[in-house]
């Protein structure tokens, strides 16, 4: 079993669900990437938009204005791999540009029609996503015949369609997309049935940090819920899931490293 990596996250929004505002200046957001860092982060994920259920879309300049400082600030101290959280072509170019090297599409290059074409001029890999509808309403009645088997017709549509484009699916790495357009019933159907999406040979990601689903299996508020997040990621490894995204790396990286050395023992 190949090592799962942990991807940290670092929001530079005044209005994340979990960490709103307590990152948005490049000192404290340098500071949060040397703590993800030291803590045993393998890539760091930069956000410039909140996608927390009913969030309003932020303008790409603002959305820049965020996420290009930080970057640069990270990249001038570390060559740790960054990804990019946006379905914005241009906040995608001017970051990679600034030094990262990932683009994490949480729309799976559905938002932006410039998104395919910046894709094809570039070599990153590319983080694809499943939600039903937008953030904006995403939440407002999710409903599905078999979520798992719909994820899975989806990303098998949508990789197809990135071959199609001149995307090599091996740049491709799929996220089922806990708590977009997802209820607490689908979200544990999501993770009972994890090895159905390893099923398709790409690697996947597990965005499931905090998540609402948490707090009501556990009663704990937003920022309580880093104890079940290793849990759950605890579990996931077990299943190939190759990363996960969360906010606290140094409890992930113990509940991991713990379920490793137990699957790899002999």
């Amino acid at each position: 079993m190949a090592a799962a990596k942990i991807m940290g996250i670092l929001n530079v929004t005044p209005d994340s669900f979990s960490d709103g505002g307590h990152f948005n200046s490049t000192l404290s957001a340098l500071a949060q990437a040397e703590k993800l860092i030291d803590a045993g982060a393998d890539i760091l994920d930069i956000g410039g938009e909140s996608t927390r259920p009913f969030a309003i879309p932020v303008s790409a300049n603002d959305e820049l204005s965020r996420v290009i400082p930080a970057i640069e600030a990270i990249r001038s101290n570390s060559s740790i791999p960054i990804s990019i959280d946006t379905t914005k072509a241009i906040v995608a170019q001017k970051a990679l540009e600034a030094g990262a090297t990932i683009i994490n599409d949480i729309s799976a290059l559905h938002h932006d029609p410039e998104m395919i074409e910046l894709a094809r001029k570039t070599d990153v890999p590319i983080i694809i996503m499943h939600m039903q509808n937008s953030p904006e309403n995403m939440q407002l009645d999710p409903s599905y015949r078999n979520v798992v088997e719909e994820i899975v017709t989806f990303f098998q549509e949508r990789v197809s369609w990135l071959e199609e484009n001149g995307i090599n699916r091996n740049r491709v790495t799929i996220d089922p997309g806990i708590g977009f357009g997802k209820t607490y019933e689908h979200n544990l159907s999501i993770l009972k049935n994890l090895d159905r999406f390893s099923e398709l040979n790409l690697p996947v990601l597990l965005g499931h940090s905090r998540k609402r689903f948490l707090g009501e299996l556990t009663g704990n508020e937003v920022t309580d819920r880093d104890f079940a997040t290793a849990i759950v990621s605890a579990l996931a490894v077990q299943h190939n899931i190759a990363i996960v995204r969360v906010h606290d790396v140094g409890s992930t990286k113990t509940a991991i490293d713990i379920s490793e050395a137990i699957q790899n023992s002999n």
